[in-house]
């Protein structure tokens, strides 16, 4: 009983989804906008010794010319 429940209330949040759609749905973005970010320098050095699955601390000189995704959590 408490699937099918949650199953319509999917289906109608699904629904107002799809009736909120702009007019404009599907149109091509224009990606040429340029959009002003302000420069904020260099990136500051990793100074943690700390490290998950690698052998040797990472240094952002050794990364210099890869794409890397920096993603920074802690432990709670």
């Amino acid at each position: 009983m408490m699937y099918r429940w949650w199953g319509g209330v999917v289906m109608l949040a699904l629904a107002a989804c799809g009736l909120a759609a702009p007019e404009t749905a599907g149109a091509p973005v224009n990606v040429s906008a340029e959009v002003p970010l302000r420069n904020f320098g260099p990136a500051p050095e990793l100074t943690n010794e700390t490290w998950l699955n690698t052998d040797t601390p990472l240094r952002l000189a050794d990364l210099r010319g890869k794409v890397v995704l920096v993603d920074m959590w802690t432990f709670g």
